[in-house]
């Protein structure tokens, strides 16, 4: 395990390495808004241990990447997708298995269909189409919607914000399992105390999509998995079956009670996943 920061087109972007360089690689881009951390090194650990050489990294504006602080950014939604390339550049992997999670699912649909020579295959969790389908999607759930309402948090005060990012992780974890939060509190407060700036992280609300042109999920000419929880809040389920609708060939493994994220009661199913899938498919 390796934590470093690359620099590539004058990026700064903190990257980490779990297993042998020589075994297949895997990529694996968290939402935005979420350092690398919530790649959680257990889960890392299990992917290295089966095989697979992995790399996970902080977006712009989280843990150790370049931070922009106060000013506005001048980056956008496609240069978050650009960055999962240069992190590939900095290992000097020519492509690897790509593995997304909500916001970070998006990305790396986008890397597939505007970088497809840097993706041998694709895994996309709890998240949705990111470009438009002609089908109509479910909207988040009421009590995910309430959060968002009634959500009340001083940037200013660090007890303030861990209490914040632990009640959201709890209302994405869906109700339907015990919640550990404990677990999800070491987590939060690991995530504030190792960032630059901690509140950089809003940036990513405000984030425009950048030009990328609006090209179809049918596309996507790379082995894809599916994995969604059946609980999920933000994207109910009905948007991972849509995805693994429009992207031909896709598979679907379906989480049952599992709500938005990578939920360690699931990291062996999801890991097992991954690594059938990978093997499958050019490891």
């Amino acid at each position: 395990m390796t934590e470093r920061v690359v620099e590539v087109d004058g990026i700064e972007l903190c990257v980490e390495s779990f297993g042998d360089p020589a075994h297949p690689p895997v990529l694996l881009v968290m939402g935005t808004g979420a350092s690398m951390l919530w790649w959680e090194e257990g889960f890392c650990r299990m992917l290295a241990e089966g095989g697979c050489f992995v790399i996970r990294y902080d977006h712009r504006d989280t843990g150790r990447s370049v931070t922009y602080g106060a000013e506005r950014p001048a980056y956008t939604g496609a240069d978050l997708v650009a960055d999962a390339s240069r992190v590939l550049d900095a290992h000097e992997i020519t492509a690897a298995h790509v593995v997304g999670v909500s916001a970070g699912g998006a990305l790396a649909q986008l890397l597939a269909l505007h970088y497809a020579d840097r993706v041998r295959s694709l895994v996309l969790i709890s998240t949705s189409c990111a470009v438009s389908v002609e089908r109509e999607l479910p909207p988040p759930t009421e009590e995910l919607m309430r959060f968002f309402a009634d959500a009340h948090v001083d940037w200013s005060d660090t007890d303030s914000v861990i209490d914040h990012q632990v009640a959201y992780a709890r209302t994405l974890a869906g109700g339907r399992r015990p919640f550990d939060e404990a677990a999800a509190r070491s987590l939060v407060l690991r995530d504030v105390e190792r960032a630059h700036d901690f509140t950089a992280v809003r940036h990513h609300d405000a984030l425009p999509d950048g030009e990328l042109p609006d090209v179809p999920l049918s596309s996507i000419a790379v082995p894809t998995l599916v994995i969604h929880g059946s609980a999920d809040p933000m994207f109910p389920i009905a948007h991972g079956a849509v995805l693994a609708e429009q992207i031909p060939g896709a598979k679907m493994v379906t989480l049952p009670d599992a709500g938005h994220g990578v939920e360690r009661a699931d990291w062996a199913i999801i890991t097992a996943a991954i690594l059938e899938h990978t093997a499958a498919n050019g490891r």
